[in-house]
């Protein structure tokens, strides 16, 4: 497998614009497109309030063999926008499809930023025709900035294996959670491979990454994962339970791994990128319940961010997990330093050692339950002091 310096999907362009949604000159607009007609896979937030575009892009995936584009907008979430939000996400695509000459039923759509603000549809259904014509093979990184909110840097990533090219950009920084939260993804490959089969295929690279992350345990109203295939590679059409399709499976992972870390990495005034490993449960759904439970504790995450190896915050997140355990088989440690042994402190840490490794930017925390033979493991950052400003601050 090959990571892809620059991502280019073979049949698909791309482009991004500013259409005025947000400050002067900064690109808001979105859109991505199958030269020729694809299947389709996408991912949905779990929240029970969502916005219109969730809605009409799952209605759209239901019904619609295949699609050819996907439209998003940032700087407006169009959530909670009562009817008229829906029947704006209904002339955004059928504006898209007229531009590329098309059925509005073969466009998905996605908007991410501020909830409960009529979206500018006008200014919007102007910015699509400029955007097709700027549309491009190379159009990726302005297809990326376009879909940011708080975000400080773009997401992308690529991975070419034989004839199969598998690329996406992602965005998202804050309002993370496992699940589904305020993050977007757009996927894209050549391969071919019918529609149930790629939609068994995302869900399984989704629940390994994206669901696997979190930065501070919101979940939003508009996030989703969504995946195109066009089918240009000409393989044989990739089967369920196949080598070909684990071989897919494992180059969508790692495309959907690189960009879950980027999220991560760049959550809202994080200083740390930390993963917490959990050994010894009894299942891996139990250890996934630790991590979590761990990695969401704004205890531990401002300990964190302070440098300050307080195991009792990680030892009390683990213990309301939820999750059967014996309070005197964890093993806790940071990175190769063990701080608790069968529920107590390990005796004559070196304290200069342990401050050097808490100053690192990439931290592990090991937590062995000693119950069974699971594991798992959840991705996330610190907390800072920044975190608090961008989101006091997020809509003034």
């Amino acid at each position: 497998m090959k990571i892809l310096k620059t991502l280019q999907v073979p049949g698909f362009v791309a482009g991004g614009l500013a259409c005025g949604l947000k400050k002067k000159g900064v690109p808001d607009l979105t859109l991505i497109v199958s030269e020729t007609p694809a299947v389709a896979a996408g991912v949905f937030t779990l929240n029970r309030v969502v916005s219109p575009t969730v809605t009409l892009s799952q209605q759209t995936l239901q019904s619609a063999k295949t699609l050819r584009a996907i439209i998003v907008n940032s700087g407006n979430a169009n959530a909670c926008t009562g009817p008229q939000g829906m029947k704006d996400c209904q002339s955004i695509t059928a504006a898209v499809g007229r531009a590329l000459g098309t059925s509005a039923k073969e466009i998905l759509i996605a908007s991410t930023g501020i909830i409960g603000v009529p979206l500018p549809v006008e200014k919007i259904e102007r910015g699509i025709p400029k955007l097709v014509k700027t549309l491009s093979t190379q159009g990726w990184p302005s297809a990326a900035e376009g879909i940011l909110t708080t975000d400080l840097v773009t997401k992308t990533a690529g991975v070419r294996y034989g004839k199969v090219v598998i690329g996406g950009i992602a965005k998202g920084s804050g309002m993370i959670q496992p699940n589904m939260a305020t993050m977007l993804a757009f996927l894209t490959s050549n391969i071919a491979i019918d529609k149930r089969t790629l939609q068994k295929a995302l869900k399984v690279a989704v629940d390994r990454t994206f669901n696997r992350i979190t930065v501070d345990g919101e979940t939003s109203t508009n996030d989703m994962v969504l995946l195109l295939a066009n089918g240009q590679a000409e393989n044989p059409s990739v089967k369920s339970g196949s080598q070909a399709y684990r071989d897919f499976v494992k180059a969508l992972t790692q495309v959907c791994k690189t960009l879950a870390f980027k999220i991560v990495a760049d959550g809202e005034g994080a200083t740390k990128f930390v993963t917490v490993q959990v050994k010894g449960a009894r299942t891996s759904q139990q250890a996934e319940q630790v991590g979590r439970s761990v990695a969401n504790s704004k205890l531990v995450q401002t300990a964190l961010f302070g440098c300050d190896p307080n195991w009792g915050r990680i030892i009390c997140a683990v213990g309301y997990a939820g999750v059967p355990l014996q309070p005197d088989k964890i093993d806790i440690a940071i990175n190769a330093i063990k701080l608790v042994k069968n529920g107590a402190p390990v005796k004559g840490l070196s304290t200069s050692k342990l401050k050097q490794v808490m100053q690192k930017k990439e931290l592990i925390l090991k937590i062995h339950l000693h119950a069974g033979k699971a594991d798992a493991e959840v991705y996330g950052c610190d907390l800072s002091y920044d975190y608090v400003r961008i989101n006091a601050e997020y809509t003034t």
